[in-house]
């Protein structure tokens, strides 16, 4: 496992919650090849050199969507650090999640990358109800819980630091 100079190599990433008009919120699932369990996560990915966090949100909502214009919000939580291993490297994940509020739209995958093909296997727009009710896997940790607080209270002054 490669790290840089005995400590993991850092991974930015820029991550948005999408709520829709009708408050339904939109994510992508991937199967986890280790337990086959379906993983369901908001849209982003890795912030690249010379990049913000929020011009990675928002280019990553269009690569992943097909969403070209969209007004950020605030950056409403902060992922807890974890480690992933990608091609024998160990990176530390450091997510920040940017809210959006959207028209309901149609989602465009074609820009997704090579590596993102292959490992996304759907989306959906998901109401409170239903992220109340599934026993799938939902990244972040507590996201049902998280969704309700953003719709009741709106954002929160700081970032909430949240698992996964």
């Amino acid at each position: 496992m490669k790290r840089s100079k005995g400590k993991l190599v850092p991974r930015p990433t820029a991550r948005v919650v999408v709520l829709d008009d009708a408050d339904r919120l939109l994510l992508f699932s991937t199967r986890d090849e280790a337990d086959e369990r379906v993983r369901w996560f908001t849209p982003g990915g890795g912030v690249k050199p010379g990049e913000t966090h929020e011009q990675a949100a928002v280019r990553e909502l269009r690569e992943e969507t097909g969403l070209t214009t969209v007004s950020l919000g605030p950056e409403i939580w902060r992922g807890r650090p974890w480690v992933a291993v990608w091609k024998g490297v160990a990176r530390e994940v450091q997510q920040r999640y940017y809210l959006a509020r959207v028209t309901a739209f149609a989602v465009d995958t074609s820009g997704l990358e090579k590596v993102e093909r292959a490992v996304i296997t759907g989306h959906h727009w998901w109401t409170p109800a239903e992220l109340a009710a599934t026993q799938e896997l939902l990244r972040p940790t507590g996201l049902p819980t998280l969704v309700a607080s953003l719709l009741a209270d709106g954002p929160p002054d700081q970032p909430i630091t949240v698992d996964g």
